[in-house]
């Protein structure tokens, strides 16, 4: 474990995480709501570095980043841990698995262990990805570092939900990223997620407005987001917010975590969405999962 970054100490061994938007009080003994930082003696703990629970060799556009590096591959790792608990997580063995089992599994793997299987591998980029990177923020932001003095790209896959400071530490290092974004209001959002969608959208305006390579997906999911009117003010939301030019994943459901016996979005729905995202202006339009 490690010493977290960006956080602060008040009364009674008390720490504020600030890492993300909830900014959780935490008490002795105590984690935040991701699981992975741990108040011990009213120092924070940064409790899953360097413990990559997963890594692989992923084509780039797996990400999904279609506009960025095309037709490469990118080393890709994350450690346990997540800041929301989205109904439908597709990675929740391993996102929520802290909350669940107070353990924190991986391998102890340096940020220049990682540079150098990046390099082996002929990667140009190194993706942090399958579960949060906010959460292991420390971990991650070494790792871009190195990544850079090496020649290497660094794209984030995320939840969109960090602070305002993880991402003024993170754009030096940041080169191209994709934020989900699920839903249309904050209470369906909170509902869902346990996020807010106004701070996501805040956060990709902050991204792109600093010119680093941004993507959006978009998970069409039966019941929650499917509906034309609610299609419509999604991608309104993203439209008013990132332009005509910014690139859209539409990326059909499949049933897992606490909506595992929901069916899979009619293909008719995703055309839907896709007709309606041209409708409403966007220029660059992908379909996944289909």
């Amino acid at each position: 474990m490690k010493e977290a970054l960006l956080y602060e100490k008040i009364d009674n061994k008390i720490v504020i995480c600030h890492v993300c938007e909830h900014h959780c009080k935490i008490k002795h003994n105590h984690v935040g709501i991701c699981g992975v930082r741990k108040n011990i003696e009213g120092t924070l703990y940064a409790l899953n570095y360097p413990l990559s629970v997963a890594s692989s060799i992923d084509p780039i556009e797996k990400k999904p980043i279609y506009h960025f590096l095309p037709h490469t591959s990118t080393y890709s790792f994350a450690t346990e841990g997540c800041n929301l608990d989205c109904s439908w997580c597709q990675n929740h063995d391993i996102a929520k698995s802290p909350i669940k089992t107070r353990k924190i599994r991986g391998i102890e793997l340096t940020p220049s262990e990682h540079i150098k299987k990046a390099l082996a591998y002929h990667c140009p980029s190194i993706s942090y990805t399958y579960t949060e990177p906010t959460i292991f923020l420390e971990y991650a932001l070494e790792t871009m570092k190195l990544a850079h003095q090496n020649k290497l790209k660094n794209i984030w896959v995320s939840n969109g939900f960090m602070s305002r400071e993880t991402l003024e530490l993170i754009i030096p290092y940041l080169d191209a990223i994709n934020v989900d974004y699920k839903v249309h209001n904050d209470e369906e959002y909170q509902k869902y997620t346990n996020g807010l969608g106004s701070i996501v959208l805040r956060n990709m305006k902050t991204i792109k407005d600093a010119h680093i390579h941004l993507e959006v997906t978009c998970l069409i999911i039966p019941g929650v987001n499917d509906r034309e009117e609610a299609l419509m003010k999604m991608l309104q939301d993203l439209f008013d917010y990132l332009g005509e030019d910014q690139v859209i994943h539409l990326s059909r459901f499949f049933g897992a975590y606490k909506m595992k016996n929901y069916l899979p979005t009619p293909k008719e729905t995703m055309y839907l969405a896709r007709d309606l995202a041209r409708d409403i202006g966007f220029k660059q339009i992908h379909l996944g999962n289909m």
